[in-house]
């Protein structure tokens, strides 16, 4: 499979990370950002940290908001 764009600023290409959303551009999983923030760190740390933008950041945000959208729970 090629890269391919599957939300703005974010790409999976099944030769990096096995497909894994990442950050266009670099080899940073969208998991990864979510989880650092769900873990307490600041947008500004992650910034720093990965020297990412607040570009890169609100793109796996929306990608994950996009994803969870999609997703069906049925209550058992």
């Amino acid at each position: 499979m090629a890269r391919s764009e599957i939300f703005p600023g974010i790409v999976s290409d099944s030769e990096i990370l096995g497909g894994e959303a990442t950050i266009k551009g670099r080899r940073i999983p969208v998991s990864l950002v979510l989880g650092h923030l769900a873990g307490g760190m600041s947008i500004e740390e992650i910034m720093y940290e990965y020297d990412l933008t607040i570009e890169d950041i609100r793109a796996a945000l929306g990608y994950a908001a996009k994803r969870i959208g999609e997703e069906v729970i049925h209550a058992g």
